[in-house]
């Protein structure tokens, strides 16, 4: 399965979704961002390199950590070489091989977005409460749609302590997973540790979030 994690405006944490999720899927985490890479990097190929041709998909990605992730470049020059249209068969081509992987999608609704929806089969819409957040998210469930990337589930990030649930909910018509705003799942993403590994509520929902997305791929 190959799952979308978007969402519209930045900086609402879906990389701190897609990591989690994929750390709860056993699944590997794409970093799709090619112009700002978000998720843990180290040596050796990425995926700047593997869409200009200079590596295969399979061999870029990262095993060993908490979280298998196929990182990508964080130079302007590496992202200028590439071709993005390579990226539909590069993720195919690391699902083949594990099985299951989780797009971390760019912000905004370009053409950088529209590639990983094009080949997930389903997404996860990360907002936060924020008016904003939820207009720019409206959108991106519509560009997902569009692709045929079916929502199996809203991300309500950074909840509060009086998560608008339902509305959200009736907004998208999907189901609601709020994840509460908890440092250590901060902490966490600074050390490669997903928030399983660090005992938090935030989880927890995490692990629900996973546990609706493998209702669909069944």
């Amino acid at each position: 399965m190959i799952l979308a994690v978007t969402g519209g405006k930045g900086g609402v944490g879906k990389s701190t979704v897609a990591y989690n999720l994929g750390a709860a899927l056993d699944a590997v985490v794409v970093d799709a961002d090619l112009g700002m890479a978000d998720l843990p990097a180290g040596r050796g190929p990425d995926l700047h390199d593997v869409l200009a041709g200079r590596a295969a998909a399979v061999e870029a990605v990262r095993e060993g950590g908490p979280v298998d992730i196929l990182p990508c470049g964080r130079s302007l020059a590496g992202a200028r070489a590439t071709d993005p249209r390579r990226l539909v068969a590069a993720v195919e081509a690391v699902e083949r091989h594990y099985g299951t992987v989780v797009l971390d999608c760019p912000a905004g609704l370009g053409s950088d977005v529209g590639l990983p929806l094009l080949v997930a089969e389903a997404s996860v819409l990360v907002t936060t409460p924020d008016e904003v957040a939820l207009a720019d998210a409206v959108r991106a469930r519509a560009l997902a749609r569009e692709l045929d990337a079916g929502l199996v589930a809203v991300a309500l990030n950074r909840s509060g302590e009086t998560p608008p649930t339902d509305r959200v909910a009736r907004t998208f018509g999907a189901p609601v997973v709020a994840v509460p705003e908890r440092a250590a799942v901060a902490r966490g993403m600074a050390n490669g540790l997903p928030a399983g590994r660090v005992e938090c509520d935030a989880g927890e929902a995490f692990c629900e979030l996973a546990g609706r997305v493998r209702s669909v791929s069944r």
